[in-house]
């Protein structure tokens, strides 16, 4: 059986991680009958807050959104608030557990001027893609995903794993187990390729320019 999942860094485990988790004994020999693909996460983050203030760098202060029920939020708001303060920035943390809290959220926004905002790592916000986007535009809030569905739904941009090279890396697997190997001899398999994307579309409706030199080292821009 194959997994694919999103691992926490190698110097402190959660539940998302294989091991911590119990889906495997060893990355290099999981064992049983699992194995698969685990995708960077949080320790992305710090990047993602420089990107954004890169695009803004006259803000003094940033919002993170995360869901304080999530295993990630904790590190995640260790980790951005260790980068803010780096930056010389004010973070905001603000949380929402349900879609019911998103519009007291960028209300919230709205009050604290905040320059921008990152949405942690979470399946309550992956599976409302199109929703947070649309707020983050009729807001007017540059916001920072952590992968190419929200930009490619219409938000503003996103720095993260790449998952077309995840889902690749499982599809491989998937033919070689059906050939006959064991997933117990297949170790898992860390997706490390990150992908830059910027949507030019949204940046004029919200009135930004994006600098060039973001635009450079974009590994995709959406006009």
């Amino acid at each position: 059986m194959l997994f694919y999942g999103e691992e926490r860094r190698a110097d402190g485990v959660d539940h998302w991680h294989p091991i911590a988790a119990g889906f495997v004994t060893s990355l290099n020999r999981p064992g049983g009958t699992l194995t698969g693909v685990t995708t960077l996460t949080e320790e992305l983050a710090a990047k993602q807050l420089e990107v954004l203030h890169e695009l803004k760098p006259m803000t003094t202060s940033v919002a993170l959104l995360v869901n304080p029920a999530g295993p990630l939020a904790e590190s995640t708001t260790n980790d951005v608030q260790a980068a803010a303060r780096k930056l010389g920035l004010q973070l905001h943390v603000l949380h929402a557990s349900s879609e019911r809290e998103f519009d007291t959220v960028f209300a919230t926004l709205a009050q604290l001027r905040a320059g921008g905002l990152m949405p942690g790592v979470d399946s309550l916000f992956n599976r409302r893609i199109e929703q947070l986007t649309a707020l983050t535009i009729r807001h007017a809030v540059p916001t920072i995903y952590h992968n190419r569905e929200f930009p490619a739904a219409g938000g503003l941009m996103s720095y993260g794993t790449s998952l077309a090279q995840a889902y690749r890396q499982v599809g491989i697997y998937t033919g070689r187990i059906l050939k006959g190997e064991k997933p117990s001899d297949l170790p898992v398999v860390q997706s490390t390729k990150v992908d830059f994307i910027i949507n030019l579309k949204t940046a004029k409706a919200l009135g930004l320019q994006i600098p060039d030199k973001l635009v450079a080292i974009a590994d995709e821009v959406i006009e």
